[in-house]
């Protein structure tokens, strides 16, 4: 039996087009089941989980995810692919599945127009030039957004659940320029939006240890203890006192703190263990700037800034230093704090800085006023998610959790017309290169690439994409009526930051599976 991780490990090597056509194997089965959720006809997938329990989702990652494959080469051909979705969710949200297909659609191409007869190096030059022009068209054409297309990003995000995607773009109406949207699960059937004080970090967690959801990356703490520390924290025997205490008081801690290594490993440790809930996070902002921020902080949660310069004893720190939250969730994009309300002081300091702001002309001090407000001032809309039974609400939280990033990301960029049709109109202009032959077969390969996520969604609809050709910007097919329409006019719309993730980690991925000529796996018995 082959030890798995051990030093007498046998590999076996696959080479050439053995390697390859095992790679795309797995590549396509993993595809398959991916894409057929593309769309707003795009069905759903049922996933088993380790228990037996059904899983129904639409989500792009979450299929992909679940999926291991028997053969060593075709696995490591679709966790290729997992890690495209991941990226792609990671930096957007969204868009899992459209890289997916663009990734199947990128190798298929290459093959189908004989790609491979050029030199690899001049195929991939060809395809970045290619892509470098797409992104620069898809830029120049988005648009920002209103009130009336952020319901429509919400809707579609939330699979054309017109009640859902209102729900979730009334979240982010209700939270402000400055606020933020979360998701919890509800304790009734009934799913609905609340409003509370609150902030964000763009802070991060300092260790994967301290995630409490492995899966999304994300630590969530709930009714923490908050420690707020300028000064370094050299060792974990400094900070032992408070945190016995959290483990007395049955409380989960956040410190806010600059951790070495030893105490941060500690407490990995221990969180680890089950000793300790626990998550670590670095003090916002830099320089004098940040002694400010951190005393903001530490008004709004009700804690006491540990500062060595002004005096205090790294050895005196007790429990009454110690603020506390509703929430403190971490995530890749920061923390943010869930705050039940607002002190006097906090409003005080909230009035004081209006009236600072409101004197003040240098750039860089109204920029640093600015950022403390947005600090005191930021509202947490929280949908909370309920359904009927465990598996509609796993679906319809999926669902919550996409079309929150989808709004965070078309509000960041803009969107472009949607429905793949943005991409498709992109393959159709008459593009001038000073390429050389290998470099043209790459911008070709691309180029018939990019219709694929707008040919898909079609199929999925039952259409017929020959009979629906695209030669106007911004044109594209209702799938739900099967007639042409101006998409963005129509609600049908992309986030731009979605579509460029989609197509760069695409590329990334299909571009390292076409260099591949051999693959070394675990042996399997």
């Amino acid at each position: 039996m082959a030890q798995f991780g051990g030093p007498k490990l046998v590999k076996a090597l696959h080479f050439d087009s053995e390697a390859k056509e095992k790679l795309v194997k797995g590549i396509n089965k993993i595809a398959d089941a991916v894409s057929s959720t593309l769309g707003a006809s795009g069905r759903t997938v049922v996933i088993e989980d380790d228990f037996g329990n059904p899983h129904v989702t639409k989500d792009g990652v979450t299929v992909a995810t679940s999926i291991m494959l028997m053969d060593p080469v075709e696995n490591l051909g679709a966790s290729m692919m997992k890690q495209a979705a991941q990226q792609t969710a990671n930096i957007a949200g969204d868009g899992t599945t459209t890289s997916i297909v663009l990734t199947q659609a990128i190798i298929d191409c290459y093959n189908k127009l004989k790609a491979y007869k050029f030199s690899f190096r001049d195929i991939k030059s060809g395809i970045n030039k290619f892509k470098d022009n797409v992104t620069e068209l898809l830029e120049s054409k988005a648009i920002d957004v209103d009130d009336k297309k952020l319901d429509d990003v919400s809707i579609i995000s939330a699979n054309n659940d017109k009640k859902l995607g209102l729900l979730i773009s009334d979240a982010f109406k209700k939270a402000g320029e400055n606020g933020i949207v979360t998701m919890e699960t509800s304790s009734t059937s009934d799913t609905y939006v609340d409003v509370v004080e609150g902030t964000r970090l763009s802070s991060t967690t300092r260790s994967a240890h301290f995630f409490t959801n492995k899966e999304k990356e994300i630590s969530e703490l709930d009714n923490p203890l908050i420690f707020i520390s300028a000064t370094d924290i050299p060792n974990v025997r400094k900070i032992q006192d408070i945190l016995e205490y959290a483990i007395k008081s049955n409380r989960s801690i956040l410190l806010i703190a600059p951790l070495e290594s030893q105490p941060l490993t500690a407490l990995a440790m221990n969180m680890v263990k089950g000793n300790i809930k626990v998550n670590v996070i670095d003090p916002p902002s830099f320089g004098l700037k940040r002694k400010d921020i951190l005393e903001d902080l530490a008004l709004l949660v009700g804690a006491k800034v540990f500062d060595e310069s002004l005096g205090d004893s790294i050895d005196s720190i007790t429990p009454d230093m110690l603020g506390e939250a509703d929430k403190a969730i971490s995530d890749k994009e920061g923390t943010v704090l869930v705050i039940s309300e607002k002190s006097t002081e906090v409003t005080e300091r909230i009035e004081y800085l209006k009236t600072a702001l409101a004197k003040e002309d240098h750039h860089v001090l109204t920029k640093h006023l600015n950022d403390r407000l947005a600090l005191l001032c930021g509202g947490v809309s929280i949908i909370y998610v309920g359904a009927d039974t465990e598996v509609e609400l796993k679906e319809k939280q999926d669902r919550v959790d996409d079309a929150i990033h989808a709004v965070k990301a078309a509000r960041k960029e803009g969107i472009l017309p949607g429905g793949g049709s943005a991409l498709a109109y992109a393959a159709t202009m008459d593009w001038q290169h000073e390429l050389n032959q290998g470099e043209l077969a790459g911008l070709n390969v691309l180029k018939d690439a990019l219709v694929a996520p707008y040919t898909k969604i079609l199929t999925n609809a039952g259409l017929s994409p020959k009979e629906h050709s695209l030669s106007k910007w911004g044109q594209g097919i209702d799938v739900t009526s099967g007639t042409k329409k101006q998409m963005i006019n129509a609600g049908i719309i992309d986030p731009l930051l979605v579509t460029k993730s989609a197509l760069n980690n695409a590329i990334s991925v299909a571009t390292t599976i076409l260099s591949t000529d051999c693959v070394i796996s675990n042996v399997r018995e």
